[in-house]
């Protein structure tokens, strides 16, 4: 399983998890499953999502990158619409390659694309950043 190093590792001051720490060898990678959005989400789960996928164009773009360490329950929410697989899917494979579509991450958080005031998600604080964790 491939390790994304310098991805953040979770939202800062949040329980959410962007990625995980070792793969599952006995089970096999966590499938990927499409996670519906509905309007009435908490405002923090929806803040997770922008902040995973601002990650994700920062360290990507609109590049293919492999699955990996990627956690499946956030790429669950994004699964399908701003991130799309390239190749056949295979929802359980750590080297699925995905990419992010750019025009549809737009639409879906042009808060991200603002050019005058993109959010902060405090990433500088560098909690939760697994640049120095050990390698297992």
């Amino acid at each position: 399983m491939l390790k994304h190093r310098g991805f953040p590792g979770r939202l800062p001051g949040t329980d959410f998890q962007f990625t995980i720490r070792r793969e599952n060898r006995k089970k096999g990678a966590t499938p990927i499953t499409r996670r519906e959005r509905f309007r009435d989400r908490k405002v923090v789960d929806k803040r997770a999502d922008a902040a995973f996928l601002s990650a994700l164009i920062t360290n990507f773009g609109d590049e293919p990158f492999e699955r990996g360490n990627l956690d499946a329950g956030r790429l669950g929410w994004l699964i399908g619409r701003e991130v799309k697989a390239v190749g056949n899917f295979d929802p359980a494979d750590y080297e699925q390659l995905l990419q992010v579509d750019m025009a549809a991450a737009e639409a879906s958080f042009p808060e991200l694309f603002a050019q005058d005031s993109p959010p902060d998600f405090g990433w500088d604080d560098d909690a939760g950043w697994d640049d120095d964790e050990d390698e297992r």
